[in-house]
């Protein structure tokens, strides 16, 4: 029972609640980013490059044997294109990401200016006024 007890403290604290939140909506945002790669800005490189795909491009290694219809040899390539393409998709996340967080950083420290001084308490000189004062009267 102790051993149950202790995983449902760890399973429920809030930062593993918070942090599983995170992972799905950071699996969902990434599904947005590649999207946008793929389906915007990708096509628009291509046209700036004359049709280029970057997911198409690779280096033949040894080439498919290919006999009375039959594949009977797969081509061996280097797929540099989609290695182009995920280092694409990981910047334009990782500058999302950095953009999201700096727009929060800045809502912050607005939040925190606007939230009032505390009181200000009584100056040394207040202070010594006041024990002056307490002793004069005991005396």
């Amino acid at each position: 029972m102790k051993l149950w007890q202790e995983f449902k403290d760890f399973a429920f604290k809030g930062n593993v609640v918070d942090m599983a939140v995170g992972v799905v909506i950071g699996g969902a945002f990434g599904k947005i980013v590649s999207s946008i790669v793929s389906d915007l800005i990708m096509p628009a490189i291509g046209y700036l490059t004359a049709g280029a795909d970057f997911a198409e491009l690779k280096w033949v290694l040894s080439p498919a044997v290919v006999e009375g219809g039959e594949v009977v040899k797969a081509e061996a390539a280097i797929l540099y294109g989609s290695f182009l393409q995920n280092v694409l998709d990981f910047f334009i996340i990782a500058l999302s990401v950095f953009l999201v967080l700096r727009l929060l950083m800045k809502l912050r420290r607005k939040k925190k200016e606007e939230a009032p001084p505390p009181p200000a308490g009584p100056t040394d000189t207040e202070l010594l006024a006041e024990i002056r004062d307490l002793l004069r009267e005991k005396v």
